[in-house]
């Protein structure tokens, strides 16, 4: 499917600011994003944010390696649609390999009819959200202080949101961030041995309450290709497919 690109232009910036990385070096449209205490790819990887930028290819590409290689990462390219043809035929030239593709999704709210149902608040207190994310969803490498770091930076408004059994235990965790007539959902995860019990859905449906009654329009989430759970949940709430992503990296030297 084509992309409409300038929905892809307003998508990306938002989802700069919701996932802010520590460190942003630019080099004309190309970004380079590096965030030492977090081992995400979107926050340690080089994005093209104007497709005629093009000049000089195999320098810059060279320059970006020795920048990522100074901090111990690997060069990873997150090609959008946004990205260069040119520089994608350089990558393929040069035998990287792409991999993890991820679905960018749009909901218009206008649409969306909340189920009845308890409304959820969502929590300001960075250290309980931190605490529930790790413990639903643990991310190897990935620490407290990593974590925190990342959200803390968050300037637009945004809401944390967790669901929890009788005992406190959580279950289910997400972001919300609401940047001008858009909003978006990040980081939301369901424990493994909670998974197809409603949590999700639940969670999901009191997210979107909340974004729909500060007066966002569109809502928008980002979900690895393969998980085909979360993407049968949000298509049932009436999400659609904005554009998609994938990583390229070097092949390791044989």
């Amino acid at each position: 499917m084509s992309a409409d690109l300038p929905l892809v232009r307003r998508l990306e910036a938002m989802g700069l600011r919701a996932w802010p990385a520590k460190n942003v070096l630019y080099d004309g449209a190309w970004q380079l994003r590096l965030t030492a205490g977090h081992p995400s790819k979107r926050l340690n990887s080089l994005s093209v944010l104007d497709q005629s930028d093009i000049s000089d290819i195999e320098i810059r590409f060279e320059k970006a390696r020795r920048h990522y290689a100074a901090f111990g990462r690997p060069l990873l390219v997150r090609e959008t649609p946004l990205t260069p043809t040119a520089l994608v035929e350089y990558l393929t030239a040069e035998a990287a390999e792409p991999f993890d593709t991820t679905v960018v999704m749009t909901l218009e709210l206008d649409t969306f009819q909340p189920d009845e149902g308890v409304e959820l608040l969502p929590s300001q207190d960075v250290g309980r959200f931190v605490g529930a994310a790790l413990k639903v969803n643990p991310v190897a490498e990935l620490t407290r202080a990593g974590l925190a770091e990342v959200i803390t930076a968050i300037k637009p408004a945004h809401g944390f949101f967790i669901r929890e059994q009788d005992d406190g235990e959580p279950v289910a965790a997400g972001l919300c961030v609401h940047d001008f007539d858009m909003a978006g959902i990040e980081a939301l995860a369901v424990s493994p041995q909670m998974r197809r019990t409603g949590h999700g859905r639940k969670l999901t449906t009191g997210m979107l309450r909340w974004l729909k009654s500060r007066g966002a329009r569109t809502v928008w989430l980002q979900v690895t290709e393969s998980n085909a759970a979360a993407l049968s949940l949000y298509r049932s709430f009436g999400f659609t497919e904005a554009y998609r992503y994938r990583y390229w990296r070097e092949k390791a030297d044989t």
